[in-house]
């Protein structure tokens, strides 16, 4: 039952990991998108696509680009301090998630900056230099591993011989369960 529990924890939260972080990711756009006088056209969530943001009119561009990355891995680690701060339970979940923005968003702009596709490739020819991107990608990938170390005990890995909290692993279902009806809720959009 231990490796049961263990293997469900794992997964849910790396399902629910990839989905809010997309959430956060696009949820950036669209806040800068709103501040800068821009129009949202659409913006795609679902769990078995790509997030993406559209927006036009798109008066300043180069801020609702770098919202996306940068509010994508800011958000998470402010949450994972408040919930450190205030003791909230499971915080390796928080701490974990955080350290998934970082490197995700990290690799993002890192991968980005070779192959100019998606944000990173608008952000080039907005005239952002490529070594920013490589720079700001490192220090994030380093940033997500660097939160990620020793966390895996709390995942029944190394000494915890798969060993994990049982309220830690239900959360994580409950949390991939709401994150994936808000997404088909939202018909996707």
């Amino acid at each position: 039952m231990t490796r049961v529990a263990q293997l469900t924890l794992i997964t849910t939260f790396l399902a629910f990991s990839w989905l809010a972080m997309q959430g956060v990711h696009e949820l950036g756009h669209v806040l800068a998108a709103v501040a800068t006088g821009g129009g949202i056209q659409k913006v795609v969530l679902h769990p078995l696509a790509f997030s993406r943001t559209d927006v036009s009119p798109n008066p300043h561009p180069l801020p609702v680009v770098w919202a996306g990355p940068l509010l994508g891995m800011v958000l998470p680690v402010m949450a994972w301090l408040l919930a450190r701060r205030f003791r909230w339970p499971h915080v390796f979940l928080w701490r974990f998630f955080a350290g998934f923005c970082l490197a995700t968003n990290g690799v993002y702009l890192l991968g980005g900056a070779l192959v100019h596709e998606a944000d990173p490739g608008d952000l080039i020819r907005l005239g952002v230099p490529r070594a920013v991107l490589v720079m700001i990608g490192f220090v994030a990938v380093v940033g997500g591993f660097r939160l990620w170390h020793g966390e895996g005990r709390h995942f029944g890995l190394g000494p915890a011989r798969g060993k994990v909290s049982g309220s830690a692993a239900a959360a994580s279902v409950v949390l991939l369960a709401l994150m994936v009806a808000a997404e088909l809720g939202c018909g996707g959009r």
